[in-house]
């Protein structure tokens, strides 16, 4: 009977233990992008204007994270001290991630095309001193997933845990088909044509290359039928002129000749 009043509470959403629990069910992102899920991480839809009315500015929200199996056992930490790290799922199976407060997942204004990334942060997957790594995730699961909010006397709200969430295993690479046989016919059309034109660029190179070569040694004649260059001229010595002296300047030609009067003649008188 009790048992039954727990589920009737938490589906109408109540609290339990002095913490709400909020009629939210975490889910990967229903946006059309790329990598909703990979082998390490999946995008998770932010919880906006979801715990406006049960927390403060103050409070922090939290992810929290565990493997589907293992959430019965997960146990919410009583202080922020007690909260566990990335590597707590190596161990107890959960750990809790993503801190953020009221501001990040507004009722307006929200950015649109915002997911959360989960297990995206690889440097710090060995740091035992980082408490908010948000580490790969190391297997394909399945995972689920909550929002914790805690205030500074412990948590305040909850959400529920999301279904299920299973992430892309890697193929084994001997169980790749490589046989032809196995691909589309447009494939094996179009791999023929790319290899069809290869050969047929590497056949025009080296054809090219052949001929200019061919056509180097015909053009040059024997050592013994080499016309004889004439000899280099005679060295002449250009004139030098000094810069310093400038050369003399031409003589001025002489003056005109004038025409000079005869000198008078004295006439000698004897008594």
């Amino acid at each position: 009977m009790a048992s039954f009043l727990l589920l009737l509470l938490l589906a109408a959403g109540g609290t339990v233990g002095q913490i709400e629990v909020v009629r939210y069910v975490p889910r990967v992102s229903d946006l059309n992008i790329e990598g909703k899920t990979t082998g390490t991480t999946f995008a998770l839809e932010p919880p906006n204007c979801v715990f406006d009315t049960f927390v403060n500015s103050s409070d922090e929200i939290w992810v929290a994270i565990a493997y589907a199996n293992a959430t019965a056992s997960f146990k919410n930490p009583t202080s922020p001290k007690d909260i566990p790290p990335y590597e707590a799922l190596f161990s107890s199976h959960g750990y809790m991630t993503m801190k953020a407060t009221l501001s990040s997942y507004p009722c307006k204004g929200a950015k649109p095309g915002k997911v959360l990334r989960i297990g995206n942060e690889s440097s710090c997957k060995n740091d035992d001193s980082e408490t908010t790594c948000n580490g790969p995730l190391p297997s394909a699961g399945p995972f689920r997933v909550k929002f914790l909010a805690m205030g500074s006397k412990g948590p305040k709200a909850e959400t529920r845990w999301s279904i299920p969430i299973t992430l892309k295993k890697a193929e084994a690479w001997k169980g790749i088909d490589t046989w032809p046989g196995r691909r589309s016919g447009d494939m094996i059309v179009i791999t023929v044509i790319l290899s069809s034109l290869c050969g047929v660029v590497t056949i025009a190179f080296l054809s090219t290359v052949g001929y200019e070569c061919f056509k180097r040694l015909r053009q040059e004649p024997p050592e013994d039928q080499q016309e004889q260059r004439p000899d280099p001229e005679p060295f002449q010595g250009s004139r030098y002129d000094t810069h310093h002296i400038p050369p003399a300047p031409p003589m001025p030609p002489p003056p005109p000749a004038m025409d000079i009067p005869p000198a008078p003649q004295l006439i000698s008188t004897s008594s």
